[in-house]
């Protein structure tokens, strides 16, 4: 650790005591239930009479059966009428594990199709993690409150409703704790077919916000990996960190007053969602279109959200090994990139034996997390003088976003958690490459060996994402940063942040001074 992180990290240990201390008091120090009761279930094995298991049957050739099929999702509309497709279409278990499912129209239609595939008779198992539940625990009881539906909150903190902030500071005396959380996204229909990747349940995410809009990346998986999918919601499903919504929120009204109060909720006009390409083919009986190959899950297991650990979880452990193995390029998207010292020494060693290193990351106006960003630009400066290749996304819509979705007039922010090794090895799923993914966040990702999923993935980052991208420099002339815009006539150099005023880069500039870069 150098000066200047010893100073941001002291800086913050003080400001964390005297949280504890002071909101300790207040809080009354709230606490978990004790001695939960949690009934054990595992994913349904009798499934091959499924149409959705008869379809990843019918989509694999015989000489693939121990291979796995594999369809790219880059598309932000398709990517949301796919998890309703999958949803209607199946008839025994949706399993489905998220960081965020938000209380906007996204959110509430899915948890529509969440219910209406209970009212057919499937078995619903919810997992979410409690950080951003605020007011929603009476929408998710009313949803618990249907037939053939189970609800439970992951890592919960101690404190019900409210606000995020308020929830956080009268649960600082359990901070450790409630700093972890469960990053990982998940869908598994009828044991049989799998949604995985970047995408949590909101607006934008989809492409429907009217503000800012996510670029994003999901997975569409039949075959052997499915059931290792399967095993790790299982894992995270039965572990003591996750709670029956029953055991956190007190009952106040009868099931049949929940369950009206649910479906005043999410009732209404279904809004409009795509239903050609992959959505129609999962309502019918023709073959999917898929890739077939090996596939490795790199998932972390739920008790790293128990308690500390100095070393990277399994999920960030086994992506280092991987880039490690890398003989020619590693080529990383990754909206929150944070190397730190030591990714800095990983990155000098495979430079040093040829290998080609390139980030593409958020730019200061495009992120939604500008205190992280503020954590990647110490290391700005020295990854460009190693030679790795730094661009970051602009947050103007470009006119190439058309293949992920109807950008509007929205800002453009990077959410895909990508990693391609030499044009051969393709990751994909919830890790980002920063210190919360490694040390505090549970994560789960997708380790293909493909070179044709690894090209289309190239094909996405050269030729759409990195069209709204500045390209990062070292000046000749003095050594400091600079932004190269494309343009047709002429690129545009930039000498501090682009489109952000000095006000932000002040404001950054302080608020980094407080918060220690684990943290990040």
């Amino acid at each position: 650790m150098n000066a200047t992180s010893a100073i941001h990290s002291t800086a913050a240990r003080w400001l964390g005591a005297l949280g504890l201390a002071a909101w300790g008091l207040l809080s009354g120090c709230a606490a978990l239930p004790g001695d939960v009761q949690r009934t054990r279930s595992e994913a349904v094995a009798d499934v091959a009479s499924t149409p959705l298991a008869r379809l990843a049957v019918s989509s694999t050739p015989d000489d693939k059966r121990h291979l796995s099929g594999l369809r790219l999702m880059p598309n932000g509309p398709e990517a949301l009428a796919t998890r309703f497709a999958l949803a209607r279409k199946a008839q025994k278990s949706l399993d489905v594990q998220y960081y965020v499912v938000a209380p906007d129209q996204s959110g509430r239609q899915f948890l529509r199709e969440l219910r209406d595939a209970a009212q057919r008779g499937v078995r619903v198992r919810l997992l979410i993690d409690d950080l951003h539940i605020g007011d929603q625990d009476d929408l998710l009881m009313g949803l618990a409150a249907h037939d053939n539906v189970q609800v439970r909150l992951f890592n919960p903190l101690p404190v019900r409703g409210g606000a995020l902030q308020t929830r956080l500071l009268l649960s600082l005396h359990q901070f450790d704790r409630v700093n972890r959380r469960m990053h990982n996204k998940l869908l598994v229909a009828d044991n049989s077919i799998a949604v995985t990747g970047g995408r949590n349940i909101a607006n934008e995410y989809f492409m429907r916000s009217e503000s800012a809009n996510f670029i994003d990346m999901d997975v569409l998986s039949v075959g052997p990996v499915v059931r290792g999918l399967s095993d790790v919601f299982d894992r995270y499903w039965n572990s003591e960190a996750a709670f029956p919504i029953e055991t956190l929120v007190p009952r106040r009204e009868s099931t049949e007053r929940l369950r009206a109060r649910f479906d005043a909720g999410v009732d209404g006009e279904p809004a409009a969602w795509p239903t050609d390409g992959l959505p129609a083919r999962l309502s019918s009986p023709a073959p999917l279109a898929l890739r077939f190959a090996p596939v490795s899950v790199f998932a972390d297991e739920p008790t790293k959200a128990l308690s500390a650990t100095e070393s990277p979880g399994t999920a960030m452990d086994s992506t280092l090994l991987m880039l490690r193995s890398a003989q020619s390029e590693v080529r990383i998207v990754s909206p929150y990139f944070v190397p730190g010292e030591g990714g800095l020494r990983l990155m000098r060693a495979a430079i040093d034996n040829g290998i080609q290193i390139s980030v593409m990351t958020n730019s200061l106006a495009s992120t939604d997390e500008p205190l992280t960003y503020g954590g990647y630009a110490r290391y700005r400066a020295p990854m460009l003088k190693l030679g790795v290749s730094l661009s970051e996304l602009s947050p103007l819509p470009s006119r190439k976003f058309d293949m992920i979705g109807d950008m509007r007039s929205s800002l453009g922010r990077l959410h895909a958690k990508v990693a391609v090794v030499d044009r051969r090895w393709l990751l994909v799923g919830s890790m980002n490459m920063d210190g919360r993914s490694s040390r505090s966040n549970t994560e789960i990702s997708l380790v293909i060996d493909d070179i044709g999923l690894a090209t289309d993935a190239l094909e996405l980052m050269q030729r759409h994402w990195s069209d709204s991208h500045y390209r990062l420099r070292i000046a000749a002339a003095d050594g400091r940063v600079e932004w190269i815009e494309p343009d047709d006539d002429a690129p545009v150099v930039y000498r501090s942040e682009p489109h952000v005023n000095w006000l932000s880069r002040l404001r950054l500039n302080v608020l980094s001074m407080f918060v220690a870069e684990e943290l990040l």
